[in-house]
């Protein structure tokens, strides 16, 4: 059996989910996250089960974070990550993401890809050592399967782009990805991100309106696809971003 095990940190492991309970763990604590926390509606099979759930789960891998010093019978998981490969993708019905870009671009792509996104940290856990176990994380899952391009949607809080313009212009004009990589969100939900010319932006201002997690990506190399989609669910406006 393969070590599910990918990085620690004192008394925080960075791990596979191995088991049923480990998946209902990470589905928990994304529920408080996104809907008792940042105000997402939930489905009634989520309130039926006070879980974050979807079709996907079932094709993803779950990574995880535990303090195994926590008290209880089972270690607390307190950052969580899904991942979805090129591979378990096909056989599931497609990715995550294609229901609001046109991943084309990137499923040309001849190599492996992944999808990651459901990324959250619990409230009393957000520092970096939990941020920095799930990059190592990431990273040795890339390693260990050989993916060449990573994917995801990554959200800015809240549903009106125009009380964002800035940072999203910022993105649009400094971090948009290369043609042949670059996602373009679907004609209907697509939301131009030029909202300002580049030399009207307050780049140090724009920088720091963006969410750490976006910023994370962008310091890796990430690049950003192609206009904006309104999450109205998830109370959220996201962007794709690309790593490769």
């Amino acid at each position: 059996m393969q070590d599910k095990t990918l990085g620690s940190d004192g008394s925080l492991r960075v791990h596979l989910a191995a088991t049923a309970e480990e998946v209902c763990a990470a589905q928990k604590l994304r529920y408080r996250i996104f809907y008792d926390e940042m105000g997402a509606q939930p489905s009634d099979e989520a309130i039926a089960c006070g879980r974050d759930v979807d079709r996907y789960d079932v094709a993803c891998d779950h990574l995880l974070v535990s303090d195994l010093a926590a008290e209880g019978q089972l270690p607390r998981v307190v950052g969580t990550y899904r991942m979805l490969r090129r591979t378990a993708a096909e056989r599931s019905g497609g990715f995550y993401s294609e229901d609001e870009y046109d991943l084309g671009p990137l499923l040309d792509y001849s190599g492996e890809v992944l999808e990651v996104g459901r990324s959250c940290v619990d409230l009393g856990y957000r520092s970096r050592a939990v941020m920095q176990l799930l990059w190592q994380g990431i990273a040795a899952y890339v390693s260990r399967h050989g993916i060449g391009l990573l994917f995801g949607c990554a959200s800015l809080p809240g549903t009106d782009p125009a009380g964002m313009k800035r940072a999203l212009a910022y993105l649009h004009h400094h971090y948009l990805a290369p043609s042949r990589i670059r996602p373009r969100a679907l004609p209907h939900r697509h939301v131009p991100m030029d909202l300002l010319p580049a030399d009207a932006i307050d780049a140090a201002a724009a920088w720091r309106e963006l969410p750490p997690l976006i910023r994370g990506y962008l310091r890796l190399g990430g690049r950003i696809g192609d206009g904006a989609v309104v999450d109205e669910r998830f109370n959220t406006t996201d962007v794709c971003l690309v790593l490769g």
